[in-house]
């Protein structure tokens, strides 16, 4: 899943994120979520979410679904 429409979203998932100063070059983050930011239920460049450490980010795709 791409991590476009929040409802796919859950706190506990395993995500990749892509953090603002790595949008030039796609590096992306793994981690735990752990709170929704977006409020919207569709972004097209994906879902804001925090991370388990602090670090937020846009969703670019779910690794590992509850």
């Amino acid at each position: 899943m791409d991590g476009k429409t929040r409802a796919d979203i859950k706190p506990g998932m395993l995500v990749n994120i892509v953090l603002k100063k790595d949008q030039r070059t796609g590096k992306l983050t793994e981690g735990v979520v752990k709170d929704l930011l977006t409020s919207a239920p569709f972004h097209h460049r994906g879902i804001k979410v925090r991370l388990d450490d602090g670090q937020i980010g846009r969703v670019q795709e779910i690794l590992e679904a509850l």
